[in-house]
Formats: structure tokens, C-alpha cells, sequence
């Protein structure tokens, strides 16, 4: 096939599905499975070979709603459909409790974050390996079609040498649609920025160190950090940078969701569509200059739902062995969580005092 004479039109932005997928079996029947994981499976014609929810009420709703075959009465039950693939869609605290009855060997999608804090992801990491688990998290912004499109570019070279990222956060997030939310210690990088922290770390590497201040929101009491600020170290020549706000409660006109990055040749904008209005959303764009103008690049999809694609697509190739690696697997996400317990740790300890004489 002859090469597309504007590069930029021929960036990715799809992750290829499976040849042959396996039959899912998915553990959770809350939100997220219903407006995503039930849709992009059923989209896809990805097998599900039944639901199970400690709600069971839930999970013979999306059974209907989504003409699933089985509904499974008990976990135990789940864990004996055959050559299955696990998607796992619990709270982050019940995450290792699965794991421990999953058959060895099996493959498994886990849904962000791997744990509540790094002492749970150490142990979902070990429990993984003890079990031979084909294991990934379920990171699902590096497969948004303008974030594949990104990575891409990156890979081409196009924008030269990183020299800034930033990502701007200024809205309204209705953290009461996650039930489990309410009362949790820690809210807002582990849940939502740990998606950004995620693929920042995809495309920049890990950074040295962080500088991070969460607050809390007098009308939110709640819920934990709903506020945050971080800087991500990555030297004296790249500025990293989070500004995250979800209790803008000033109507959609300031309203920003976006991820911009530089580099010495081109620069970038993508917007993230379903933080705005969520879960309905608003279309995902992005604009690339690379020494003339601004320019749109079309894309396929948006991260919510599309983005969703990908890593099961990914996880069922990996274990097909049509794919070569896995793009979030369990130790790389290890790594992710790394970065979010260094945001709560450096909020915790607070600034440097300043000298008053």
C-alpha cells in the first residue's frame, strides 16, 4: 500500500482486534460495565460468556440488557467457564480477593487503579505472578483513538525533543455516579488523574520525582481530595505539569479537559471529551502544529467508548500471541501506582516552610 502523502492523516488510532477472541467473563455489573465494557464488547462481537455481581439484581439487568447467556449465581461459578478471559470491574479493594480464586494461568483485564494504595499493588503484582496470570490493567486513555494518534507522532518523531506536557482539569465531576467513592480516603489522583499519570509515563518515561498538593472542597466534605496540583520531575529541559479541578460548578463555558504537549519541532492538543457533561460527553479532538498552522486531525472515535477497545483487544492478542507484548501489563501499571503514591506522599508532607525573619 503506498505510502498517505500527509503523514499526519495516517497516525493511528485503533488498536486491531482479535482474530478469534475467547469468551469474557465479566466480574462486576456496576456503571462502567454498563455504559462501557458491555457496549465495545457487544460493538466488537466479542463472545461474553456470562456476569457476576455480589448484586445480583444488577447483574441479571445487564444480563438483559445486553443478551448475555449466563448469569453467574457465585464467583465460584464464574471461575469454571472454559478457556475464558477474566474482566475484572470491582472496586479497587476487592481487586486481590478475585484474584486469589481466578484459575491459574488464566488471562485477566483488571480495572484501574491496581488497588487502593501501593501496598495493594505490590500484593495484586504478586498474586499475578504466583498465579501465572497473563495479567493487564485496564488504562484505557492510551487506547483513546487522539492518544494512540499521540504515541504514534511520537514514535515517527514528529515532535522532536519533549520539552513540556500539561494537563488542565477545570470542571464539574459527579463523583456521587461511583457509590463506592463516597467516604474513601483517597479520591482523586487514584481514581482519575492516575489515567494522565498513566500515559504520561507512556510517552515520557518515568519521572525522577513529584511534587503534588490535593485538597479537599468545602461544599464536598464527603469526599476526599477532589483538587489537585502536581509537577512531575523529569529534569531541567521537560515541564510536567497537572492542574486538576472538578468542582467548577460555573456552568460549561470555562470548562477545559485537555492534554497539551510540546516538543522542539510540533506540538499537540487533545481533548478529552467525556469529562465534560459525564458520563454523555462531548466529541475528543485533536490539533497538531508542526511549523505552519494548527491543524485538526479527524478522528474515529473518542476515549469513552472507544478507547475501551483496546485493552481487551490487546489482552486477547497478547494471549493469541498476535500481539507480542502488553501495552498496560500488571508491572508496568506497578509503576503508575509508584507515582500516585508519591503524590500522596509529597501532599501529606506539604511544603517548604517559609522564613518569616
Amino acid at each position: 500500500m503506498a505510502a498517505h502523502p500527509d503523514p499526519l492523516m495516517s497516525l493511528k488510532q485503533q488498536w486491531p482486534a482479535p482474530s478469534a477472541p475467547r469468551p469474557i467473563v465479566v466480574i462486576g455489573a456496576g456503571s462502567i460495565v454498563r455504559d462501557a465494557h458491555l457496549p465495545v464488547y457487544a460493538r466488537l462481537g466479542f463472545p461474553v460468556a456470562g456476569i457476576f455481581d455480589v448484586n445480583l439484581a444488577a447483574a441479571r439487568e445487564r444480563a438483559a440488557q445486553f443478551h448475555l447467556p449466563r448469569v453467574y449465581r457465585s464467583l465460584e461459578a464464574a471461575m469454571e467457564a472454559d478457556d475464558a478471559v477474566f474482566d475484572l470491574a470491582v472496586p479497587p479493594g476487592q481487586i486481590a480477593g478475585v484474584l486469589e480464586k481466578i484459575p491459574a494461568g488464566s488471562a485477566v483485564l483488571i480495572q484501574k487503579p491496581m488497588g487502593r494504595d501501593l501496598a495493594d499493588a505490590r500484593r495484586i503484582l504478586a498474586l499475578c505472578r504466583e498465579r501465572k496470570l497473563t495479567a493487564a490493567v485496564n488504562f484505557q486513555l492510551r487506547f483513546a483513538p487522539n492518544m494512540i494518534a499521540l504515541r504514534d507522532a511520537a514514535a515517527r518523531g514528529l515532535f522532536g525533543e519533549f520539552t513540556d506536557l500539561e494537563v488542565r482539569i477545570v470542571l464539574h465531576t459527579p463523583w456521587n455516579y461511583w457509590a463506592f467513592l463516597k467516604g474513601a480516603p483517597r479520591l482523586e489522583v487514584l481514581m482519575h488523574s492516575i489515567h494522565y499519570l498513566d500515559f504520561i509515563r507512556s510517552i515520557l518515561g518515568d519521572p525522577r520525582g513529584v511534587y503534588c498538593k490535593g485538597v479537599r472542597h468545602p461544599e464536598m466534605s464527603e469526599y476526599a481530595d477532589s483538587r489537585t496540583s502536581i509537577i512531575l520531575d523529569y529534569g531541567d529541559t521537560i515541564r510536567a505539569s497537572l492542574v486538576l479541578n472538578h468542582a467548577h460548578r460555573f456552568g460549561p463555558r470555562h470548562a477545559v479537559s485537555e492534554l497539551k504537549l510540546e516538543g522542539t519541532r510540533a506540538a499537540a492538543i487533545a481533548k478529552m471529551g467525556v469529562n465534560l457533561n459525564y458520563p454523555d460527553g462531548e466529541p475528543d479532538r485533536l490539533e497538531i502544529h508542526e511549523g505552519g498552522e494548527w491543524r485538526e486531525i479527524p478522528l474515529r472515535g473518542s476515549w469513552f467508548l472507544e478507547g475501551f477497545e483496546g485493552p481487551m483487544s490487546n489482552l486477547q492478542r497478547a494471549v493469541a500471541g498476535e500481539d507480542a507484548v502488553l501495552i498496560s501489563p500488571v508491572e508496568d501499571a506497578f509503576k503508575t501506582m509508584a507515582v500516585v503514591e508519591a503524590c500522596y506522599e509529597s501532599s501529606a508532607r506539604g511544603g517548604v516552610p517559609i522564613a518569616r525573619e
